[in-house]
């Protein structure tokens, strides 16, 4: 028989997951030089390309356009998608290994980290991962429902994820009509009572996740105002220093952006969106319908670690908010295949350089 990957034997690839990682996978195979392949991308939904689809906002349609680049990729004659195929149901590792040259897994972090704080499990308490795969129409998320008669809105965290679900909650109707956005959240989201939003970051301002464009976006809303109070932004000898010594395009812009927000950038709109920096949840409190009715924060300060990361610690400075909705992003782990070695802590497929392995 002649040598895998020749033109006679093509090396046969099976690419579990069908988000950007998984097509960038079977592009980069198609690429190689003197490697002949057939791609099968297998999915547990019956459409591709992931986050592009049920992650990104439905208002950033630029974002939404690199799933152009993937359609070249399955134009090859060489590339199949197999749909409403899931991993552990109904197909297992014994089956891919004895069909195929070579697996890929590019499942993805696929479930929120939770806070781990008491009433977490509250009514009015999601999961920004949730409210995202909701308003994008994701199959698994369509019939959830949330309390959007609530006035004010908790969201823990402050990075890209976290400022999508203040803008979307934070647009008007007319906004949100000219995106692709699902018509059943846009019905929900036209009947909102929310009108005051608050982002919460545990560190401070040079620290925050978010990039340049979100930030910005921020500014534009039609009818919302966005905030920022003037002492969160002052650094910490910490922060200054670190800034200094690594000057960061990207940090200067963000807390240029900010310090324009320092007086709020829609006077008289109907809706607030406001960031609180150095602070952290303890505590979701309840109300008497049973639901969250307010969140329990305590004030940061930022410490050096000997490893050179910037940490957040808790002082005694504890205050109440009251809230009635509440969303979590403070970040994503992946979940155990089975027959694959995982990491519990680090929520990861074991691996070397790549390579799915373990160390026992």
């Amino acid at each position: 028989m002649s040598k895998t990957g020749s033109e006679s034997n093509p090396a046969r690839i099976a690419i579990v997951g069908a988000g950007p990682a998984g097509f960038y996978a079977a592009e980069r195979f198609f690429k190689e030089e003197g490697l002949h392949v057939r791609v099968d991308v297998f999915d547990r939904l019956p459409t591709p390309f992931g986050l592009v689809r049920a992650g990104v906002a439905p208002d950033h349609e630029k974002i939404r356009n690199v799933t152009r680049v993937s359609e070249r990729t399955a134009s090859n004659a060489n590339f199949r998608f197999f749909g409403n195929v899931e991993y552990g149901t109904h197909l297992m590792l014994e089956d891919i290994m004895r069909y195929y040259h070579q697996v890929c897994f590019s499942t993805g972090a696929q479930i929120d980290r939770k806070l781990n704080i008491p009433g977490e499990h509250l009514p009015r308490s999601h999961s920004a991962t949730e409210f995202v795969a909701w308003y994008n129409g994701h199959p698994d998320f369509a019939d959830l429902e949330f309390d959007l008669t609530q006035e004010r809105v908790a969201i823990i965290g402050i990075g890209n994820v976290a400022i999508d679900v203040a803008r979307i909650l934070a647009k008007t109707v007319d906004e949100l009509k000219t995106t692709d956005i699902a018509d059943y959240a846009l019905d929900a989201l036209s009947k909102s009572r929310v009108n005051e939003i608050t982002l919460l970051g545990r560190r401070g301002p040079s620290q925050a996740a978010f990039t340049i464009p979100e930030i910005k976006e921020m500014g534009k809303l039609e009818d919302a105002s966005t905030s920022i109070l003037s002492e969160d932004l002052v650094l910490d000898p910490i922060s200054s220093t670190e800034l200094e010594e690594s000057p960061s395009r990207t940090v200067l812009k963000n807390l240029e952006v900010m310090a324009s927000y320092v007086n709020g950038t829609n006077p008289g709109a109907k809706r607030s969106v406001q960031s609180r920096l150095l602070v952290s949840p303890v505590r979701l409190l309840e109300a008497d319908d049973g639901g969250v009715g307010a969140i329990s924060v305590v004030r940061n300060r930022l410490e050096l670690k000997a490893s050179g990361r910037i940490t957040a610690v808790p002082t005694e400075e504890i205050s109440e908010w009251p809230v009635g909705l509440v969303f979590r992003s403070v970040g994503y782990r992946g979940v155990q295949l089975d027959g694959l070695p995982f990491h519990q802590s680090w929520g990861l497929i074991e691996n070397r350089k790549g390579r799915v392995m373990s160390d026992d």
